[in-house]
């Protein structure tokens, strides 16, 4: 027996055993194997979805659970108590008697946290006779108890309609930061449709403030073309429309013929007629007039624009996705445009409200009151929904109205009022704060609105496709 290995030149031994079927060239039929006739192929084994949705589907109670506490009315709610006990912490901070008292704080420590309770509770307490309910008057009349509420609705009344002008633009993705401007051009135009003209009672003030809702849509319609034909951004736009509506009506207020009342040198307009003027609701001794009733019609009108018309559904489309909108067919350029020309017309609602309901003695380039960033804060705190920025608007109209009280009453430094508005938008622009902070899920589902609209554009966007 040869144990050496072979090697691929050796030739094949004699009794060597040829492999089945032979060589290519040895005649023989080599063996042929066939394939089955239907193949046995094992189906994948399907394995059920780990998806988060899917829990929530099967347990109802969680995923509504989990969509109301990550929804934007908890949210605001949390942002306001958060930012109530903030301020409560700096006004015993700033208060004299806790100062005091905290000098002597292990020695007595009842002293000084009786002191924070007075201070704190002694300020929100004027913070609420001053805005809601007048307690401390109610001897005097059921006017005088309800008073501080009116006021409260007379300071919201502007708020809302400004707050209504950055929440539409902010639907369509837009941040109209521009209020200033649009309601310095509104005031102009409404004021001098009132003092230059002579017309019936109620047609008077309803021509200025139709003239000034068309001064500020078309002053806001000018940044929405900036921003849609040329692609300058609408923030920085804005706010250089701001300072040239500021100088612009400035020097107009300073010229003898255009806006200075004839027998001032002040940069000061006419006195409004009572003719332009909207006339009080419930006389004196209060102080609401009728712009709060065109503030409720607004956030009716804008409710039903953003969600029952086909314009607002463009808005919307357009806030979710540009770049799918325009597959969709729709018009990007134009739904910009006309969505600043509506955010500038609601600005030039609150415009034409101050001159014609609150500044009737003649304004000056300040009739803006700082309304127009302002409105940025309510529209945030809404959700940027009308009715959310209406009820926001009565909360900052019952910070400034109460805010007065605070400070003549507790002497409360006005001061603390801005740093709780403050830290309302400081919350709600950091929802995940809030949610760390208190513990609660991370923010649900899809709204069925937004579903329904995703869909409708997705539907949009293959027709589309299909025809071209």
């Amino acid at each position: 027996m040869n144990d050496k290995p072979r090697d691929a030149d050796d030739p094949i031994e004699p009794g060597a055993q040829p492999r089945v079927g032979g060589p290519p060239d040895s005649g023989e039929t080599p063996t042929v194997v066939h394939a089955p006739e239907a193949a046995k192929v094992e189906a994948p084994v399907i394995t059920a979805p780990t998806d988060d949705r899917r829990v929530d589907d099967e347990d109802p109670w969680n995923s509504a659970f989990q969509r109301i506490m990550g929804g934007n009315l908890v949210m605001a709610l949390l942002a306001i108590v958060t930012s109530l006990i903030v301020g409560g912490i700096l006004i015993a901070f700033t208060d004299e008697r806790v100062q005091e008292t905290s000098g002597y704080f292990f020695a007595r420590p009842m002293d000084m946290l009786a002191a924070t309770w007075d201070a704190v509770f002694g300020a929100y307490s004027a913070l609420f006779q001053g805005s809601i309910l007048n307690i401390s008057r109610a001897d005097a009349g059921f006017a005088q108890l309800i008073k501080p509420l009116t006021d409260t609705l007379n300071f919201a009344t502007p708020l809302i309609a400004a707050g209504l002008g950055v929440a539409i633009a902010f639907r369509v993705g837009l941040f109209n930061i521009g209020g200033r401007g649009q309601m310095l051009w509104a005031a102009a135009a409404a004021g001098w449709v009132g003092f230059s003209f002579q017309l019936p009672p109620v047609l008077h003030v309803l021509v200025a403030i139709a003239v000034g809702i068309v001064a500020g849509a078309l002053w806001g319609a000018l940044a929405g073309v900036l921003k849609a034909y040329t692609g300058a951004h609408e923030v920085i736009v804005t706010i250089m429309l701001n300072f040239v509506a500021l100088w612009f009506i400035t020097w107009m207020l300073r010229t003898p013929g255009l806006l200075q009342n004839s027998g001032s040198n002040n940069p000061i307009s006419p006195p409004m007629p009572d003719t332009a003027v909207l006339p009080s609701i419930f006389g004196p001794p209060f102080t609401l007039h009728w712009g709060f009733v065109l503030s409720v019609a607004a956030v009716i009108f804008c409710s039903w624009l953003i969600n029952r018309s086909n314009l607002g559904f463009q808005f919307r489309a357009v806030g979710y996705n540009p770049a799918a909108a325009l597959n969709a067919g729709m018009d990007v350029k134009r739904i910009t445009m006309l969505a600043m020309a509506f955010a500038g017309g609601f600005m030039g609602l609150a415009g034409a409200q101050q001159v014609t309901g609150s500044v009737t003695t003649g304004f000056t380039s300040g009739i803006d009151a700082g309304i127009g960033f302002d409105a940025i804060t309510v529209a945030l705190l809404g959700g940027s929904t009308p009715w959310g920025t209406f009820f926001a608007g009565l909360l900052f109209g019952a910070f400034k109205a109460g805010g007065f009280r605070m400070q003549a009453a507790e002497g409360v430094p006005i001061d603390i009022i801005l740093v709780v508005q403050s830290f309302i938008v400081l919350f709600i622009a950091a929802p995940p704060l809030v949610r760390a902070m208190f513990g609660l899920p991370q923010a649900g589902k899809k709204s069925r609105r937004q579903r329904r609209d995703e869909a409708a554009l997705k539907a949009m966007t293959e027709q589309k496709g299909a025809q071209a």
